[in-house]
């Protein structure tokens, strides 16, 4: 591993170091859930809690979140949707299109919020105030459809960010690397026909959502756009670094992407209650530096990263502690 951070200094094309940002707001508790539900508030209380134990986390540049403005939520998602969303909480209605996607009246605002998150970061990054950066948010995104609601999920969170880099920044081709412990779905969906962005995942398969499959490469000319990865039960960080050397990072060094995204979900940890993928806390550690030579290699080093999955609350605070730590080193 110290050998791979030598080879990202080597690679830095900014002689000025900058530092990491990091996002988070108190506003994101009150998306209530209901009692047992695995993506509960106490999440973001529990990573919270394990970083205001680590020294360097007062290095970070904290950014407060706004509201993403309703026109950028419909660049991935329809207006009927959006406004079905926003009826639906402000109804005190228990879910939204379906049972695991449990809401609250709170919880419009609170996607509203979590999708503007990753925006703030992308201006502070784009503008050279931070390098990179991390959105501590909920509720997650990569499952959302274009007009339906999945796997806890409102609003998309990463697509949205593609589509604000492109259009507020002009960055042409985005790259966004999914490794939560199921397949993103609605991530995939959303550009797999659309050949400035490439969509790569690694996930437990078979298993919930049902897609990700090896052969779901992209669709009609458009082949290439996606890489799933998919990994059997029981997969262990071996499995997952075969992937990176052999497929993933070749892949991305091809693609030479201008941004790096990551759906940063940490419910492949061996320790996590839904998922039967094995990895090591310090296998995000290991993620997170091969994918800063990517980003430090095509992209000047930018990487924003967004919470997505991860619900063991005595794990996941120290994987994305070990994140976090690569990203701001």
């Amino acid at each position: 591993m110290e050998g791979q951070r030598i080879l990202r200094i080597l690679l830095l094309r900014n002689t000025a170091v900058m530092p990491t940002g990091f996002v988070f707001d108190q506003g994101f508790l009150s998306h209530s859930t209901g009692p047992g539900h695995p993506e509960c508030a106490e999440r973001v209380s529990a990573i919270m809690t394990h970083l205001e134990q680590q020294q360097w986390k007062s290095d970070l540049v904290l950014i407060a979140p706004q509201p993403a403005d309703e026109k950028w939520i419909e660049t991935v998602h329809t207006g009927n949707y959006r406004e079905r969303a926003r009826a639906a909480c402000k109804s005190g209605a228990p879910y939204l299109d379906s049972m695991d996607v449990a809401i609250s009246s709170a919880s419009y605002d609170v996607a509203l919020l979590a999708a503007g998150a990753p925006l703030m970061l992308a201006d502070a990054m784009i503008s050279g105030e931070i390098q990179n950066g991390f959105a501590l948010v909920r509720p997650p995104g990569h499952h959302a459809e274009t007009s339906t609601a999945l796997g806890f999920c409102l609003f998309n969170k990463v697509a949205i960010l593609t589509r604000y880099l492109q259009a507020v920044h002009g960055l042409e081709k985005i790259a966004i690397i999914d490794w939560d412990v199921h397949h993103g779905n609605g991530t995939q969906h959303t550009f797999e026909s659309d050949p400035s962005v490439l969509y790569v995942s690694t996930h437990q398969y078979p298993f919930y959502p049902g897609t990700g499959a090896a052969n779901e490469t992209g669709e009609g000319r458009r082949k290439g756009s996606t890489l799933n990865c998919p990994m059997p039960a029981g997969a262990t960080d071996t499995h997952y670094e075969a992937a990176f050397n052999e497929r993933i990072m070749p892949v991305l060094d091809r693609f030479a992407p201008q941004a790096v995204l990551i759906s940063a979900g940490f419910d492949a940890h061996a320790d996590d209650p839904l998922g039967g993928i094995r990895l090591s806390t310090s296998m995000y550690s290991w993620m997170t530096l091969r994918l800063l030579e990517i980003a430090d290699k095509h992209a000047e080093g930018r990487i924003i990263s967004v919470l997505e999955g991860g619900y063991n609350l005595s794990r996941i605070g120290e994987c994305v502690a070990a994140h976090l730590h690569e990203l701001s080193k």
